[in-house]
């Protein structure tokens, strides 16, 4: 395959991109309690678990912005985060303090998914913007008071779907729109990895002195402390979703980003507990049938078992497939219907890899974000956007908590 001059323009044009919410923003007056952009935005983290942490490393490279609260129930965390964060830094167990401050203009979600839309709620009627982590919603019955709470105060919401920020993405977006493969029909997407050994309980190393249970409970049932539940909340129904909520989502979103959808019509769903039995509630093999309008037909496989095909998805149209991973794009046209085309952005080879040295998806997706809280501009990956994504992992984890075809009208 040939990498087309028109693809390495792209790149240097989206690159260009990112600067120019800030070019503008020095040239206007603040508006909308947006910023100048020599201003410093400060910035609070709620939840500073290992995924926060991950992207509070990502946050200090951006320009102009300071790290100057964090807020955790658990000890341990909040004192990780905190050594992440300025010297200075306000520290909590209780989130609402660190909103109630007057110094934070911004906050970071890491939160478990059971906290997102409370967590993003509350930020909003404290007059912050929102960097969120993915999935958006626990539940399909929140979709609704989050987005009301993002327009209603007219706060930048950026749901941590980072796909939408990649270069190469925004490229396949063009080519698709333009027509490049056709009619698209049918789109297949995987996230399999072959992890079996994580599901083990062990000592988990949480002393349960150093967490505030009720608090990390929130809204789910109350139930006794389970450290490992507390270490691994994303395979438990009451605080998470399992692989659909968690790897699904972020293909999803590129599948209704790509193609204009909002949610599906009907899910079927097939899982098992291969190397999970036991331990998790929600299974670690999975297959996810999804039907849109116009006959458009979403596949999702996950496993923890097996790691072929890895981390992908592809666009089936009428004249070529378009394949995308966090590295590349590929098309691969039908016999006699052009060229094939890609372009690999970063030093791996390899297809379907979880992460990729170059784009730096998590940079690029918190600097469009911290340029839209400057310009008051709509981000890549809005509270609407993050609810759509999310409503088709629900969808398909009701089908398949239930055995039976889940339909959009009885949700």
């Amino acid at each position: 395959m040939n990498t087309t001059t028109e693809t390495r323009r792209a790149f240097f044009e989206t690159v260009g991109r990112y600067g120019a919410g800030t070019a503008l923003a020095a040239l206007g007056v603040e508006s909308a309690r947006g910023y100048a952009a020599n201003d410093t935005i400060h910035v609070g983290c709620i939840g500073t678990g290992g995924r926060c942490r991950a992207l509070m490393k990502s946050l200090s490279q951006v320009p102009g912005v300071k790290i100057v609260a964090v807020a955790d129930v658990y000890d341990q965390n909040l004192k990780a985060g905190r050594e992440l964060a300025d010297a200075k830094a306000f520290a909590t167990a209780r989130y609402k303090e660190l909103l109630d401050r007057k110094d934070v203009d911004a906050v970071l979600i890491g939160a478990p998914d059971h906290w997102h839309v409370p967590m993003t709620v509350d930020a909003c009627d404290a007059g912050k913007d929102v960097y969120v982590e993915k999935p958006l919603t626990h539940d399909l019955s929140e979709g609704k008071a989050v987005i009301d709470a993002q327009n209603r105060h007219k706060r930048i919401v950026q749901v941590g779907t980072q796909q939408r920020s990649m270069p190469h993405m925004q490229k396949a977006n063009q080519l698709l729109r333009e027509g490049r493969i056709g009619r698209v029909f049918k789109v297949q997407m995987s996230w399999n990895r072959n992890q079996g050994d994580r599901m083990k309980r062990g000592a988990t190393g949480v002393d349960p002195k150093g967490v505030d249970w009720k608090a990390f409970l929130g809204n789910a049932p109350d139930q006794p402390f389970d450290d490992y539940r507390f270490r691994n909340w994303r395979w438990f129904w009451d605080f998470g979703g399992g692989l659909l909520t968690d790897l699904m989502v972020h293909w999803v979103d590129v599948a209704h980003w790509l193609l204009d959808l909002d949610h599906p019509l009907k899910a079927a769903s097939f899982g098992d507990h291969l190397a999970s039995e036991g331990v998790w509630q929600t299974p670690d093999t999975i297959q996810c049938l999804l039907s849109y309008p116009n006959d458009v037909q979403i596949h999702f496989e996950g496993t923890f078992s097996n790691a072929h095909r890895g981390a992908r998805i592809e666009f089936l149209g009428t004249d070529a497939t378009l394949y995308l991973d966090r590295g590349r794009y590929e098309i691969h046209p039908e016999r006699g219907k052009g060229k094939e085309e890609s372009w690999i952005l970063g030093t791996d080879p390899h297809r379907g890899r979880d992460f990729y040295d170059k784009p730096d998806g998590e940079l690029l997706h918190l600097t469009n974000w911290v340029e839209c809280v400057r310009t008051r501009s709509r981000p890549n990956c809005p509270a609407e956007a993050g609810v759509s994504a999310a409503s088709a992992a629900h969808l398909g984890n009701r089908a398949y908590r239930t055995g039976q075809v889940a339909r959009w009208a009885d949700a």
